[in-house]
């Protein structure tokens, strides 16, 4: 989501997350998306350029 593909453009990587986090529980495991969360937010992990 956070990344472009031949077939989208990138979303950016807040609405990446803000999209993960509407959907936990629904589509995405909440375990993963409370540690994906905790990295980026608290940790202030970012992607690789």
């Amino acid at each position: 989501m956070a990344s472009n593909r031949p077939y989208r453009p990138s979303w950016g990587l807040q609405a990446a997350l803000e999209e993960i986090e509407k959907y936990r529980a629904q589509l995405y495991d909440p375990e993963v998306v409370d540690a994906l969360l905790r990295l980026f937010r608290e940790k202030g992990y970012q992607l690789p350029v």
